[in-house]
């Protein structure tokens, strides 16, 4: 029993480290972008539709990460890796614009259909009680892309060429995939009529508590997107200051999601998924809020965003540990559902911020906090056994 214990502790190390790589290859595109549109000999602004397509690219994670409920999770794993690696290759090898879409898409899918594919293997092998723990442990990846990753893209990229990194990535997937290939087991899934793809998919359509999961996280995504997209043009317009500055506040939202993963794995399962979600969309809301009338002085408008992101990181991986076990049978197939949801939020998001910001930041502001309102309303609607 200790063994065992030991074995999905060193898993889940892998697990993090990896999806830190993942993480690192999906989010170097933003401080990045001019470089890499001088290497591909375009405008910033036309590479920046790479970004669009790989948000869209991302609601399709559904179809795709069900196999590790039609077959194994294993199979998730495995093939979520595989997308990485030929993702970053073609961007590698083949460095044109079309080749950097399409490959930095499939990379941005590949990370969709591993990350539920994972929480599918370790929920089955982790009681619900103690899932939220080992949920924010992954979740950590993410401020460790920002905090560490970006620097060695940076110095990669400064030392050698823009193309290495995507070398680097596909190296580091290759290796992966192999490793995983031996130490993950292999547990087929018996094949029914009832365990197919469409017919998982449509499970979840007809239940409204899972339904209105999707919706909470869809919101509390598109309320963070909306704030996200739009902090850094805020800030350069309130202080018209330098990409030092930028820089600082980027350091900030990665420490603040660190300490949100910290925050979360030490108390999540201790008070509870939902009233986590609760306390902290109210949290969230009440940072939104604030966010304007700290315009006038740069110490407090890093504090708010600091406030905005922790929260925001503590109420995602708590929705993310709650819809887990909404449906258990189909476990991989609502987390690739719920990851493709996150997907949806931030395209919304994308899509309404420019324009309610054209208008005035109090506006981007009141609509994060009406879409965290809607989200916990949803929220009442989300049934599991807790």
């Amino acid at each position: 029993m200790n063994t065992t214990k030991q074995k999905i502790n060193r898993q889940i190390v892998l697990f993090t480290l990896t999806r830190t790589a993942f993480s690192t290859n999906i989010r170097m595109v933003y401080p990045f972008l001019p470089i890499f549109a001088r290497g591909l000999g375009v405008e910033p602004t036309a590479l920046a539709m790479a970004l669009s397509v790989r948000a869209f690219l991302g609601i399709l994670g559904p179809f795709l990460a069900s196999v590790a409920d039609t077959h194994d999770r294993k199979t998730g794993i495995l093939m979520g890796i595989s997308l990485f690696v030929v993702g970053s290759g073609m961007v590698g090898i083949w460095p044109t614009f079309w080749s950097f879409i399409l490959g930095t898409s499939l990379a941005f899918l590949g990370n969709g259909v591993f990350i539920p594919s994972v929480n599918a293997y370790l929920g089955d092998r982790i009681p619900y009680e103690k899932r939220g723990r080992v949920i924010a442990i992954l979740e950590v990846n993410w401020a460790l892309s920002f905090i560490l990753g970006i620097p060695i893209v940076q110095f990669l990229i400064e030392s050698y060429s823009w193309i290495t990194p995507f070398f680097i990535f596909t190296v580091i997937g290759l290796l992966v995939l192999l490793l995983f290939l031996k130490i993950i087991p292999a547990n087929p899934i018996p094949k029914t009529d009832r365990n197919k793809i469409w017919g998982n998919l449509g499970r979840i359509a007809r239940s409204w508590p899972a339904v209105a999961g999707l919706l909470v996280g869809i919101l509390i995504s598109s309320a963070n997107e909306t704030v996200n997209l739009i902090f850094g043009l805020w800030i350069e317009n309130q202080f018209g200051i330098n990409f030092a500055a930028l820089t600082a506040a980027a350091v900030v939202i990665g420490l603040s999601e660190l300490g949100g993963e910290v925050l979360t794995g030490a108390f999540l399962d201790t008070v509870g998924k939902r009233r986590m979600i609760w306390i902290f969309l109210g949290v969230n809301s009440l940072s939104a809020l604030v966010l304007p009338l700290m315009s006038n002085h740069l110490g407090w408008a890093m504090a708010g965003l600091g406030l905005f992101f922790i929260s925001f990181e503590i109420a995602l991986v708590s929705a993310m540990t709650l819809l887990s076990e909404v449906m258990p049978d189909l476990r991989a197939t609502m987390m690739a559902a719920t990851v493709a949801g996150f997907s949806l939020g931030r395209l919304l998001g994308n899509l309404v911020a420019p324009g309610l910001f054209a208008i005035s930041f109090w506006l981007i502001c009141l609509a994060a906090v009406g879409m965290n309102i809607l989200a916990a309303g949803f929220l009442t609607q989300v049934r599991v056994k807790e």
